[in-house]
């Protein structure tokens, strides 16, 4: 019952063996790579990264001349871009510095040496410090005069409720204050800086 239909198809088929038209049993199957080995082993390397960003390199800034490694040369001139207005450059210089940053903290959280402080008691200046009540009106001697901070001034005299300074006592707090000016004083306050 064969109408010839599928003979003539055929013989169509291996009659059109050419220049892209392999013969019928040569032709993939669906479903199947054409490379059935994969890819030959060492074809797919990594690109040797280390041996060209470890090269020594000469940079010319006018007349000094300075040795550096292709890796720094890069992120110099990288910078230098993002620096002139180049937009991928500067996000670019910028990511590598938070990288870099990153890696820096995670080498600085290793202790390396404790260092004992003693603190007289009564002594309170590096606590009022770090608070940020008040300021070492000379930061290289370590027994400079401390000034109180604004803030600190308002919330004391806020504390006193109905209790009033003598005047004596008001320019001891202003004198004590490091910016009197900038103090919200009370109606009943006589003395100003």
């Amino acid at each position: 019952m064969s109408d010839g239909f599928d003979d003539r198809h055929d013989d169509q088929a291996e009659a059109a063996i050419g220049y892209g038209r392999p013969p019928v049993s040569g032709r993939f199957q669906k479903g199947q790579s054409g490379n059935s080995k994969g890819r030959p082993r060492g074809k797919h390397r990594e690109a040797p990264y280390e041996a060209v960003l470890g090269q020594i390199v000469t940079i010319r800034d006018g007349t000094t001349t300075t040795k550096v490694t292709a890796e720094e040369a890069f992120l110099l001139q990288l910078a230098k871009r993002g620096l002139e207005g180049n937009g991928p450059a500067a996000r670019d210089a910028m990511a590598v510095i938070e990288t870099g940053k990153s890696e820096r903290v995670d080498e600085a959280d290793r202790v390396t040496a404790i260092v004992r402080v003693s603190v007289m008691p009564g002594s309170v200046t590096s606590a009022l410090e770090l608070l940020r009540m008040a300021k070492k009106l000379d930061p290289y001697r370590p027994t400079a005069r401390m000034a109180l901070e604004p803030w600190i001034v308002e919330a004391a005299l806020a504390r006193m409720g109905d209790r009033r300074l003598s005047p004596e006592e008001q320019a001891t707090v202003v004198k004590a204050t490091r910016t009197p000016n900038k103090v919200n004083w009370p109606e009943w306050w006589e003395v100003r800086g």
